[in-house]
């Protein structure tokens, strides 16, 4: 096993609600984190848009709960953290896949799902941050917009969750230490050098509309720029990309 990142701790469950949900409820507590959550089975895991997160035995669902001494739009930034920590994880297990991200806090391997995220924050006993990373170690979902694939899938012996997050945790540390030193700058070209779709033309579905252009990067708040021709370049800071 991956040896664990000094000054983290570690809560495990064999089943619960919801990682995130659990570190809601510490944080509210008094929790200061840092704080991994983990559990074998979620029985109301949730992702990004109110969207369910099923997690079977075999699979990843962890939480890092933080409180992070930025203002809260800034530690928004760490989602691109979380999305290096996980490809990074991923590349270490399937060293032979193609594991990239995709804007705005996915991971694929060989262009389908294998690993999202979740951030949550809330402001009990000062700005506290969730972040919730579901990893697709064994089973994946069939039914999903977005391709999805596992570990399994790829034709690798998938890890045990346990080793799986502890080099996640240590991959997490690392980026989130560039994070502090450098700030997103210390991430931006990590992040654009794993980045799916990038040049490509994709289109961009937004809360209350859908536009396509060619994905050109990210700006120095992480917001996707898309090219709409014409010479307009648009920023776009939420929304769900497909390609």
């Amino acid at each position: 096993m991956t040896a664990w990142p000094p000054g983290a701790a570690l809560l495990r469950f064999a089943e619960i609600d919801s990682t995130n949900e659990e570190a809601r409820r510490r944080a509210v507590a008094g929790e200061r984190g840092p704080l991994w959550i983990t559990a074998a089975r979620q029985s109301a895991g949730r992702g990004r848009r109110a969207r369910s997160w099923h997690t079977l035995p075999g699979n990843l669902a962890a939480t890092l709960l933080l409180r992070p001494e930025v203002p809260a739009r800034h530690a928004a930034q760490l989602s691109f953290a979380a999305a290096l920590a996980a490809a990074d994880m991923a590349q270490h297990f399937a060293a032979r896949a193609s594991v990239t991200v995709k804007w705005p806090n996915d991971v694929l391997a060989d262009g389908r799902k294998l690993a999202g995220i979740l951030l949550e924050s809330g402001s009990e006993h000062g700005f506290w941050l969730a972040i919730g990373i579901g990893v697709n170690l064994v089973h994946f979902p069939s039914d999903t917009e977005f391709p999805a694939t596992s570990l399994a899938a790829l034709g690798i012996e998938a890890p045990p969750p346990e080793d799986a997050l502890a080099m996640l945790a240590v991959r997490f540390a690392y980026w989130h230490e560039r994070w502090r030193s450098a700030g997103f700058e210390g991430l931006r070209d990590a992040w654009l050098a794993r980045a799916g779709g990038l040049g490509s033309r994709i289109r961009a579905r937004l809360p209350q509309e859908e536009c396509a252009g060619v994905f050109e990067g990210i700006d120095a708040s992480g917001a996707l720029l898309l090219n709409e021709g014409h010479g307009r370049v648009r920023a776009i800071a939420a929304g769900e990309v497909f390609w």
